[in-house]
């Protein structure tokens, strides 16, 4: 999330009441995860394991709960509770707006739309050129939709990352402040869900098609011309390359990448990155051709053990 004007490190300690380390005026454009997080832009971290990752990231303000020494041409904001003070920064520059009417004033739609009854489009959002959206889909705060973007009844865009820290008395969630953007000629089934980005976007790419009952995580990447069948999940901070087919019900982990042209075949499960080009099926997902070869060789265990008792 890049700030609206250009604040100065003196300015975030202030807000969040913590020390800082650099120069009071050292500018700060903005906040991000550590995934997508850019040049003059906070990152925080709060787990000794990270601590590297973070300070070396492209971040040049790190929101930290260590005395360390400082990365040149960086800053530190020093906190007992970065997690905290991330949210609290997050308010701040994105404070929640509620709404007062099911068609935000401030919502831009294009020439040729059609918005059926019942919509819901809240504050700030853009629709583009020739869309049609159909009954009863939630469109939340900052979501952005290309032209020629069909999306049907029942789907919710935007709602929030799930994203939580464990603490003693319960779990405590990551405040989301980011978008959903789908870009031009994408087409989504009824009763899908994907969530905004925590501090990025939430990226559905030019041509990809999602199926009824889809769920999407935050700030994950669909490439271009994806086809995505019903009850897939995917799970936040996902990149799923152009032309991918995913088949009913597979379902992955966080943070990995699906090749180009992969085809993950259905109820498959992924939880490691995947090769593009590949037809991929099963739990944990592997080539076809090698999984089938495991399953044949699985059903004549029973047999197996009935030469083993005449030996």
């Amino acid at each position: 999330m890049r700030f609206a004007k250009v604040q100065d490190l003196q300015t975030i300690a202030e807000i969040i009441g913590c020390e800082y380390v650099g120069d009071s005026n050292f500018p700060v454009y903005g906040m991000n995860e550590i995934h997508v997080v850019q040049e003059g832009e906070i990152v925080f971290v709060d787990h000794p394991k990270y601590y590297d990752k973070a300070l070396n990231s492209n971040a040049t303000i790190i929101l930290i709960n260590k005395d360390v020494e400082c990365p040149a041409g960086k800053a530190l904001l020093i906190s007992d509770d970065p997690f905290r003070d991330f949210n609290k920064l997050s308010k701040f520059f994105n404070p929640f707006k509620p709404a007062t009417e099911v068609r935000a004033k401030d919502a831009v739609i294009g020439e040729g739309t059609i918005i059926q009854p019942n919509v819901f489009i809240g504050h700030n959002v853009v629709i583009g050129k020739n869309c049609v959206i159909h009954p009863n889909v939630v469109l939340y705060d900052g979501t952005v939709i290309g032209d020629n973007v069909v999306i049907h009844a029942g789907a919710i865009l935007g709602a929030d990352a799930f994203y939580y820290k464990k603490r003693p008395e319960g779990f405590d969630p990551l405040v989301s402040c980011g978008r959903v953007v789908i870009e031009d000629n994408v087409g989504i089934g009824a009763l899908c869900t994907i969530d905004r980005g925590v501090t990025g976007d939430t990226t559905i790419k030019e041509g990809a098609k999602i199926d009824n009952q889809v769920h999407i995580g935050h700030d994950t990447v669909i490439g271009v011309r994806c086809l995505i069948a019903a009850q897939c999940g995917i799970a936040g901070c996902v990149v799923i390359e152009d032309e991918v087919t995913l088949w009913g019900q597979v379902g992955t982990t966080s943070g990995i990448t699906i090749g180009t042209k992969a085809v993950v075949l259905a109820q498959s499960g992924v939880s490691k990155s995947l090769a593009g080009g590949k037809v991929y099926f099963g739990y944990p997902a592997e080539e076809s051709r090698d999984k089938l070869k495991q399953l044949a060789s699985i059903k004549r265990i029973p047999e197996l053990i009935e030469k083993t008792k005449n030996i």
